[in-house]
């Protein structure tokens, strides 16, 4: 889907073919396969006693036996990430991601790149970790609901990732996908948070206000009609109390 804004110029400028890969860091390639191994053993292990036991067990193994099947699947995406986490692959003008057990392609003419931030357990790593915090980018394909975002600690180098950002941002420049009026908006883009002026938001609150005091009166009145109202009934039974003091006093006499 084209957005129409895009710069011939620009784009004429970026690569014209090849394939840039930007692989996953070693650190993260090595944990996952540790773990993995680890885990497919004691998945393995339970499986093989549950389905020898039988029974009440049964279930158990079959839970186990899916999870033996995840660990290997993750072992085996730990080579292919090894190879490429992001792509940029000027022949087919397509953005590459391996993301879990799929392989994701955003076309140039629906991207968009932009600087990212972390979530609330990337903060916090961030925040206990010494040394330099870790960099992040988002990757979308505006005119879809989901977005992706790397960092510096899921590629192979800092230098990797600075290089992946500059490409992407150059591609998202020329093909302009961000200015469409197609693209999906997300709660936290200033075109979705600005929905009304400055203007029109005082003179919202100025009407609120001229409501609330126009109700404080409305609500003053009532409640002296009601003391009115009162103070009359009070003048009423004193006049009937005076009324019949007399009568009886006359029949009395």
């Amino acid at each position: 889907m084209a957005s129409g804004f895009e710069d011939q110029a620009k784009i004429s400028a970026l690569p014209q073919e090849g394939v840039h890969c930007f692989p996953a860091s070693g650190k993260q390639i090595v944990s996952r396969r540790i773990i993995s191994l680890i885990l497919c053993a004691v998945f393995a292990a339970i499986a093989v006693f549950g389905f020898i036991k039988m029974g009440s067990l049964l279930p158990a193994a079959i839970i186990a036996s899916l999870g033996v099947l995840i660990c290997v699947l993750v072992f085996i995406q730990s080579f292919l990430i090894a190879k490429y986490r992001v792509a940029i692959d000027y022949n087919e003008k397509n953005v590459v991601l391996r993301f879990r057990f799929s392989t994701i392609k955003i076309a140039f003419e629906n991207f968009d790149a932009r600087e990212g931030t972390p979530d609330r357990a990337e903060a916090l790593v961030d925040n206990n970790l010494g040394g330099d915090k870790a960099m992040y980018l988002v990757l979308d394909n505006v005119f879809e609901d989901a977005c992706f975002q790397t960092s510096t600690r899921d590629l192979a180098s800092k230098e990797d990732f600075l290089k992946l950002r500059e490409e992407t941002f150059a591609i998202a420049d020329a093909y302009g996908a961000r200015n469409s009026e197609d693209k999906v908006r997300f709660w936290n883009e200033s075109e979705k948070t600005s929905s009304v002026d400055d203007d029109a938001l005082d003179a919202i609150i100025e009407e609120a206000k001229g409501e609330s005091s126009g109700a404080a009166e409305a609500v003053e009145e009532k409640v002296d009609e009601v003391a009115e109202a009162a103070d009359a009934a009070d003048e009423a039974d004193s006049s009937d109390s005076s009324d019949s003091s007399e009568s009886e006093e006359k029949k009395e006499e």
